[in-house]
């Protein structure tokens, strides 16, 4: 139980690392993401603004905030910055996009693989601008969820587009 001198519940985050899961948002955009242990994740954005990126290792802040509830955030090579709840039972996810203003006007710069193109991101990161900051607040379905354990590098492992005809659109 949290309290005043004690705010942090027990870290228990075997909910959600190694799990993998597919999810659309309000808007329509439909993210993947693969908790790859309680540090990194991996993922793939299929349709959306910047559809079609990828990235693997992904350092975040993992905590749960309550049973069953947990929240990712991070900042990326990019300057873009991204919190997300995830209610895993509930099939639930409730995420935070702050793209820096380059990112906004030219959401195809950062279209790639970006483990490949680190020091590209860096650079148009520093040529900017960072703002205004577009903020995009968006409820989403989990529609696909699958344990993978932690540390498997093959669960995102290509390019979206190299992916099998409707993998994207996996129910369970």
């Amino acid at each position: 139980m949290t309290t005043v001198a004690n705010p942090v519940p027990a870290q228990d985050l075997s909910g959600l690392t190694g799990k993998h899961f597919l999810y659309t948002y309000a808007n329509g955009w439909q993210y993947e993401m693969y908790v790859k242990n309680s540090r990194t994740i991996d993922y793939r954005i299929h349709t959306g603004m910047v559809g079609g990126r990828w990235v693997k290792d992904q350092a975040v802040d993992l905590v749960r905030l309550d049973s069953d509830v947990y929240k990712i955030s991070w900042t990326e090579p990019t300057g873009t910055s991204v919190s997300v709840n995830v209610l895993p039972a509930k099939r639930l996810l409730h995420g935070v996009i702050f793209f820096p203003h380059w990112v906004h006007r030219h959401p195809e710069r950062s279209v790639c693989y970006q483990n490949d193109h680190l020091e590209q991101m860096a650079k148009y990161r520093e040529q900017g601008p960072a703002y205004p900051i577009c903020v995009v607040p968006e409820f989403a379905k989990i529609t696909f969820f699958e344990d993978c354990g932690e540390n498997n590098e093959d669960v995102i492992a290509v390019d979206p587009a190299d992916l099998p005809e409707g993998y994207a659109d996996r129910v369970n």
